[in-house]
């Protein structure tokens, strides 16, 4: 219709299609140093304020522009029908994000908030899955309640509301679990906004929680380049009542069994009623009944890993350069949608617990690596979705004002609901003949007869060959002409009226370029509507110049763009006759809209599909690209040749390999070696493969078998916190702290290094002391040091283990010097080698005198204070029996052998026992422990 001739432009400056928003343009948007606060209506010193009633139900009166108060800041106070709030912007790196206009008004909606972008799903790429989209509200217990904590969380991205409510028995003095659970929760869900009661930050009265919150954040939270802002509001918005009640009204049916959970949850539930409240004020839109996703969540199904692991470990941003993708998320992501990306990053973080689901997860993954046909035919599948979840969020919310803008947007939800649907069928018949049990449950939920009800509703009124396209000209004629002809007889009249004035666009352009006798071309941009370019190739300009009836001229090498007065008058037409188009459209389809509402549940059946098959096909990908093994679970933890995964990408080569083996007769591994040895490559390998088994994702290695963690602890790094004012060795107790208080019998603990912060003495102390705490646990620890003298407790406590990383020694034939290799192989026994921090300052440019003036004092201090402790022969006689009675243990109840290999096995067991009691000096008699 548009003719061969016109082309469409994206130039700088324009948005577009898939990232355009509800009337938002660049001036709405406060500058990167502005501080947006709600605060309460009195005033305060030095500052402006200006007081907005809104009332829940009207939305003719919206909130005017801001004034700059005189200390530079932007304030801001608001009253949603009565309720205020204050925000209170923390230290941020690099702003405040943007104001937003609210629907429908001419003046600036000073929220932290933004605005849900209506036209973000129309781009299918995870590039911007993990953007901050998470509000999230907080409330604590008073009184008796003291230690109760409320959490309500809703992601603008996908329309689920999460409660949790976390309960603690411990005092506020020492390290409190459920304090930093919450703060563990809130780094995994990387959130915009926190709001807590304005009780919660009073002066000289803040809690403990909102202490942990200001020390916490904002941090750079994963890729984020701005802070997490704090907004205040009053505490009688914290309502239980008023939070089932929203709860009861906004919950899907399907979903309605997490009342039965929540009703005596009321910390999570007044925390729901604020959220819920904030949101609609922001949004400035409710959510339809009975349509929103309601789940209640506690943290017992899935391992916890705190902030600090996490980043210790990189599990999903590289510490070096967060835009890197050497991370575990880096190197499993291979997802193409950002559903996909958002549930791998969440499962990272947040591991199963549940050794059936991880399992069945394992099942489908081997299942599409053997069938290539079902792997390549989801692949195609699933690449074609945009972004379901954003979709479903922004159908199930109602604008409270009915604009222009609003209208285009709902078309375009509809024109997208389509083509989504349209991929149902699709994705169906690539599952049908599945075999196992997670892929069978997903093929069984797609085939829901109300996918059909909804795609014959929706092409009663949109037409068959109307689909989602790239590109702003394209979607803007696609919805020019969504609606079917003959249903509203106003709409076919504005669109004969638009397809006339874009008729005679081209008309006057081809009449400009004859004119003039110069090669013109119509072209489009959102910013600029029609406008005219021109490619000079060979001809000349008259006179050298632009004729003077071109306007706003822009020029890029020999490219020419410039208008006419004609042509921006036309542009003003065409944009009143689509304005009308989309206003009579919307009319149309809004009965559409309510149908949609009463199917919504099929649509949170697609999302969880899609998100989840796209994470199937992401760890299955990564199986192709590294030799990766199928993990069992037991009792033990055992690697044969495990590779860390990081390395191992980055490299571009296979990393040295090493074997690992922790079970519940051995859980205590002490690690020793020169420095730069491997030690914290290969823990860090230990965990990063543990994660790796738990998401349901096969391991780099030859065999793995895992004990499941419940926690994962790490003490790694030595540097200074100077925000908390925290020493090397403060910082060190406090880690060290969390994990002595929080540790359970099912835990794995990496700790490289311990006391080092302090002297030799106390460090070794400190390291003592916690080794023989952790030892009375049965929790898997792996302990790197450079304190020689604990590879002693391997001959005090049966349950220790000395491994350390060999090096090697060789001297120069010409110059004599010695230098040391590198193996990066873990051996077992203590470390022979002494003083190998010296051979690292050999290394620098340290002077020779300087070096071995060193050596000397240290072997003196050596001398002194290293000797040698064998333990007697009885310890050693217990140590043999009680590694004998472990392994049996271990053989009665893992072993699959068959009955000859199991008969070798037992031999050779046998075989290692008398070794190891003539070691000990005494005979060994084991026939009544084999039989």
């Amino acid at each position: 219709m548009f003719g061969s001739s016109t082309e469409e432009v994206n130039s700088s400056g324009d948005t577009p299609e898939c990232g355009q928003t509800w009337g938002v343009s660049s001036m709405d948007r406060s500058g990167p140093n502005e501080t947006t606060s709600y605060g309460p209506t009195s005033a305060s010193s030095g500052s402006s304020h200006q007081t907005v009633d809104e009332g829940s139900t009207s939305s003719s009166h919206c909130p005017s522009l801001p004034r700059v108060a005189s200390g530079g800041q932007l304030h801001h106070s608001f009253q949603l029908g009565g309720l205020t709030s204050r925000s209170t912007p923390l230290r941020s790196h690099g702003g405040t994000p943007g104001l937003r206009r609210t629907l429908g008004s001419s003046s600036s909606h000073p929220a932290r908030t933004p605005l849900t972008d209506p036209t973000a799903t129309s781009c299918s790429s995870a590039t911007s899955a993990f953007g901050a989209s998470v509000i999230v509200a907080l409330v604590e217990g008073r009184g008796l309640a003291r230690g109760e904590i409320g959490m309500a969380s809703l992601n603008l991205k996908y329309p689920e509301l999460v409660l949790s409510q976390f309960a603690d028995t411990g005092t506020y003095a020492k390290p409190c679990i459920v304090l930093l659970k919450v703060i563990t929760k809130i780094h995994i869900l990387m959130p915009l906004e926190i709001l807590m009661p304005d009780t919660a930050s009073e002066k000289g009265k803040g809690t403990k929680l909102f202490s942990l919150i200001t020390e916490n954040f904002p941090v750079p939270v994963q890729s984020m380049s701005q802070g997490v802002a704090f907004t205040a509001i009053r505490r009688k918005y914290f309502n239980e009542r008023k939070g089932l009640e929203y709860v009861q009204q906004l919950c899907a049916p399907e979903f309605g069994t997490v009342l039965m959970e929540v009703q005596a949850k009321y910390y999570c539930l007044a925390a729901a009623a604020a959220l819920l409240k904030y949101l609609e004020f922001i949004q400035n839109s409710v959510y339809a009944a009975k349509s929103l996703k309601v789940s209640f969540k506690g943290s017992e199904q899935t391992a916890m890993i705190d902030s600090a692991s996490a980043s210790n470990l990189e599990l999903v941003v590289n510490n070096r350069d967060h835009r890197s993708e050497h991370s575990l998320l880096g190197v499993l992501n291979h997802t193409k949608t950002p559903g996909g990306a958002r549930r791998l990053r969440s499962n990272i973080l947040e591991p199963l617990v549940d050794v059936d689901t991880i399992n069945i997860r394992l099942d489908a993954i081997q299942e599409l690596l053997q069938y290539e046909e079902l792997f390549f035919g989801l692949t195609n599948g699933i690449g074609h979705f945009l972004d379901t979840d954003q979709l479903l969020s922004v159908l199930i919310q109602i604008p409270k004002q009915e604009t222009v803008q609003v209208a285009e947007a709902k078309i375009t939800h509809v024109i997208q609901l389509k083509h989504t649907l349209d991929l149902v069928p699709r994705l169906r018949m690539v599952l049908k003949n599945c075999n196992t049990a997670l892929l069978k449950a997903y093929s069984t939920s797609l085939e829901d007869n109300r996918f059909d009800i909804l795609l014959e509703q929706i092409k009663t009124v949109i037409n068959d060959d109307t689909t989602y396209l790239k590109g702003s000209l394209n979607m803007r004629t696609q919805k020019c002409y969504a609606v079917r002809p003959n249903i509203n007889e106003f709409l076919d009249i504005a669109r004969r009226a638009y397809t006339e004035i874009v008729d005679d666009i081209a008309g006057l352009v081809n009449q400009t370029a004859e004119k003039y006798g110069l090669p013109m071309r119509t072209s489009f941009s959102t910013a600029r509507g029609f406008f005219i370019q021109m490619k000079l190739e060979g001809v000349v300009l008259p006179e050298g110049k632009l004729p003077a009836e071109f306007i706003k001229a822009t020029k890029q090498k020999n490219n020419y763009s410039f208008t006419t007065a004609d042509l921006m008058k036309m542009n003003d037409r065409c944009d009143e006759a689509l304005r009308e188009i989309f206003h009579m459209s919307y009319l149309v389809i809004c009965q559409l809209l309510s149908t949609v509402h009463e199917h919504i549940h099929c649509l949170y059946k697609l999302s969880d599909a899609v998100s989840m098959l796209d994470m199937l096909l992401s760890l299955a990908k990564a199986c192709t690209i590294s030799d990766y093994v199928r993990p069992e679970f037991t009792d033990t933890l055992a690697i044969k040749q495990g590779r860390h995964p990081i390395l191992e990408r980055m490299a571009g080569q296979l990393p040295v390999s090493n074997n690992s083996y922790i079970s519940e007769g051995s859980n205590f591994v002490i690690i020793t070696g020169p420095n730069m040895s491997g030690k914290s490559t290969y823990l860090k390998q230990v965990a990063l493969c543990q994660i790796m088994a738990q998401i349901g994702s096969f391991v780099p290695a030859q065999y793995a078998s895992f004990r499941v963690a419940d926690q994962i602890f790490t003490r790694i790094g030595v540097d200074d916190d100077f925000e908390t004012n925290s020493s090397t060795f403060m910082l060190e107790m406090k880690e060290i702290s969390y994990i002595v208080h929080n540790v359970s019998d099912r835990s794995l603990i990496i700790i490289d290094e311990l006391g080092r912060g302090t002297s030799a003495e106390e460090g070794i102390g400190i390291c003592h002391s916690v080794c023989e705490f952790l030892l009375s646990l049965k929790a898997f620890t792996l302990f790197a040091t450079h304190f020689l003298e604990l590879c002693q407790l391997e001959s005090l406590y049966p349950n220790v283990e000395n491994q350390h990383m060999e090096v090697q020694h060789t001297r120069s034939g010409d110059t004599g010097v010695e230098s040391v290799v590198y193996t990066y192989l873990l051996n077992r026994g203590c470390s022979e080698e002494r003083h190998y921090g010296l051979r690292a300052a050999e290394m620098t440019a340290l002077p020779s005198t300087i070096i071995q003036e060193a050596k000397t004092i240290a072997s003196k201090v050596s001398q002194q204070l290293l000797a040698k402790h064998h333990s007697d022969p009885e310890t050693q006689r217990q140590r043999a029996v009680y590694h004998l009675a472990n392994r049996l243990l271990q053989t009665a109840r893992n072993s699959r052998l068959d009955p000859d290999s199991l008969r070798m096995y037992l031999k050779g067991l046998k075989k290692q026992f008398e070794i190891e009691m003539l070691a000990a000096g005494q005979p060994a008699s084991v026939d009544k422990e084999e039989e």
